[in-house]
């Protein structure tokens, strides 16, 4: 155990606060040079000091803690805080563990830097097996050097084996007085419920955009770095709720450029596509524009943006828009730019909430394909055209009205595309016209100077069809070539009542849970006429296979038992009927009236044939 000390390093560095003393001739990074020392300068993680605060000063504490969280959100920094207050003590004033470390204790220093002999910090992922617990279980036993308590602090638990785990758990459930346990990970699932029943967990939660906009102000003050507003929101949406990361990336924008930064700048560094572009391309996306947003991508791939980035910054807008329907104070986020905002109420207040939803679909599963596509540009170009088709399509309230005023029965009218496409330039009232979005009562929007695209029916003779049994349902699902369909009608469904429009089932166990509901909706869509298929609770009839079946049977018993048939089974010893088919008066026509050449008789053809 003590050579695990002497070498022990800190384990990670999260989150930022206080600065810690510069050591003399290198620079330290943002993220460790603004490292939190006390529980007050933790950003975010309010509920979680909120109960440290409270079982500090009823005595009521722990005996191991268990701290989770994505990286950068401060776990590690938390549990030499949490080591801080434990071990807190200034000689003839304070003597007990306390949360308000306003000032430097006999101890504070030391843990803060990890190198404190009774805080031991381990690093699970390079130390897995039972020898490296062993040490910790029999080091235990013995009281600390000088301080109060003897923390043992291990980063990324779940990386232990099983047997390190095993060997653990009885000095975790029955530790010395003198010992405490702080555990981090950020794979919560992988650590064995048993341990988890042993410890107080703590979820440290990510870092709201606002809060880590106000953290990136505090320090570029401090720094004295003249920042952008919107550059430091470009850098904590980038951050994704990690500080860490946020702090690094800040320190990368100081160096890519000097002076003032600008948004354009971390945009650059990150790779980002221009935010006003970003808008710039969903309105052309709305309108059904292909041509436009199509150049407009071209024009941003073309500057350095990357198209999986610019796909899933355009779902960030819809997001965005989105939310700004359902919940206008969402603009008020300090992430969300002045242009975001502005122009993302326009559009919530022209589109629906069904073509934003749509519009989600689509990029949700487009940025999927950029990203594996061998091509990102034309893989980003075919989603693009996607959404332009989808953008003009009527909603099915809306296409439902349209169909019951008959404006969406006709045949000969080509289907609306998005404007942009090729042969012959679009007039203004064709097919191709340009799609305008113009607010209708509800908060939906409507596409004007567009026509609705077709319905296609079902076929004529179809409409006209009357199902008189339960076997002609089974004949019209072969004959649309619905074979599933036909297969469940006749070996999962038992008939129970069957009336014009009305047909009662009673399904067998093999059966589909939605097999009643979707044989109602085909029949009528193949029908022309509503028919509601419900399921019974009474016995119905054998399905259509096992009458087959059972008269099948039959038809081969009646053969058995015939007397020329009997003769010949008993003329050729092993002989069975297999099967027995009816001869039609059809199949009388297909009999040659005149014999093959060379062949005198009948009889003489049959001999060869066997």
């Amino acid at each position: 155990m003590e050579d695990l000390q002497t070498t022990q390093k800190p384990v990670s560095e999260e989150t930022a606060g206080t600065p810690a003393p510069q050591q003399s001739g290198a620079y330290r990074v943002l993220a460790r040079k603004y490292r939190p020392s006390t529980f007050n300068d933790l950003y975010g993680q309010e509920p979680m000091v909120q109960t440290l605060r409270n079982a500090f000063e009823t005595g009521r504490i722990a005996q191991a803690w268990m701290l989770t969280g994505v990286r950068g959100v401060g776990k590690t920094t938390t549990a030499r805080i949490l080591a801080r207050g434990l071990n807190y003590e200034i000689p003839g004033e304070i003597d007990r563990p306390t949360i308000e470390l306003d000032r430097l204790g006999v101890h504070c220093q030391a843990i803060m830097e990890g190198r404190h002999v009774d805080v031991i910090e381990m690093d699970a992922a390079s130390h897995t097996g039972i020898n490296d617990i062993r040490e910790i279980t029999e080091a235990a036993r013995y009281r600390p050097a000088n301080a109060r308590y003897k923390v043992y602090i291990i980063d990324e638990v779940h990386m232990l084996s099983n047997a390190a785990f095993n060997g653990l758990l009885k000095t975790l459930e029955e530790p010395p007085e003198h010992v405490k346990f702080i555990f981090a990970t950020t794979e919560i699932r992988k650590v064995p419920v048993t341990v988890l029943s042993r410890c107080q967990r703590f979820d440290l939660r990510r870092i709201e955009s606002s809060t880590l906009v106000r953290l990136l102000t505090e320090i570029s003050q401090k720094e004295g770095i003249q920042i952008s507003q919107e550059a430091l929101a470009l850098i904590a949406r980038a951050g994704e709720g990690s500080a860490r990361d946020s702090l690094s990336l800040l320190d990368q924008a100081m160096a890519h450029g000097p002076g003032r930064i600008e948004a354009d700048e971390v945009r650059q560094m990150l790779g980002l596509a221009d935010r006003a572009r970003v808008i710039d391309l969903f309105e052309h996306v709305m309108r059904g524009d292909v041509a436009s947003a199509l150049d407009e991508l071209k024009e941003q791939y073309n500057v350095g943006a990357d198209p999986a980035i610019v796909l899933s910054d355009l779902a960030d807008f819809t997001h965005l828009v989105t939310r700004l329907k359902v919940v206008p104070k969402a603009g008020d986020d300090a992430s969300v730019t002045e242009s975001e905002r502005q122009r993302g109420q326009e559009f919530a207040q022209k589109l629906s909430m069904r073509v934003l939803s749509r519009a989600w679909q689509v990029l949700l599963k487009g940025v999927q394909e950029v990203q594996s596509a061998p091509k990102p540009l034309a893989a980003a170009d075919m989603v693009l055209v996607r959404l332009c088709y989808a953008s003009d399509l009527p909603d099915p309230e809306e296409a439902l009205k349209l169909l019951k005023a008959g404006k969406l029965l006709g045949t000969s009218a080509a289907p609306s595309t998005p404007n942009g496409q090729g042969g012959g330039g679009p007039s203004a009232s064709g097919p191709s016209a340009p799609v305008k979005l113009q607010a209708v009562a509800g908060g939906q929007a409507q596409a004007v100077g567009t026509p609705a695209p077709v319905m296609r029916t079902a076929p004529q003779e179809v409409e006209r069809i009357a199902i008189r049994s339960w076997q002609e349902v089974a004949d019209l699902a072969a004959k649309m070539r619905d074979i599933p369909m036909k297969v469940a009608i006749e070996r999962t469904l038992r008939l129970v009542n069957f009336q014009p429009g009305r047909i009662e089932v009673q399904p067998t166990r093999d059966a589909s849970p939605d097999i009643a509901g979707d044989l109602g909706r085909k029949l009528t869509e193949w029908t022309g006429r509503r028919w509601l298929v419900a399921v019974s609770r009474e016995q119905g009839r054998p399905t259509l296979f096992e009458e087959k079946e059972a008269n099948q049977r039959q038809l081969v018993s009646e053969a058995q038992s015939h007397p020329e048939v009997a003769a010949l089974i008993s003329a050729f010893p092993g002989a069975k009927v297999v099967d027995v088919k009816i001869h039609s008066p059809e199949e009388d026509e297909l009999v040659p009236t005149e014999l093959p050449p060379g062949t005198d008789s009948l009889d003489d053809n049959w001999d060869d044939e066997l």
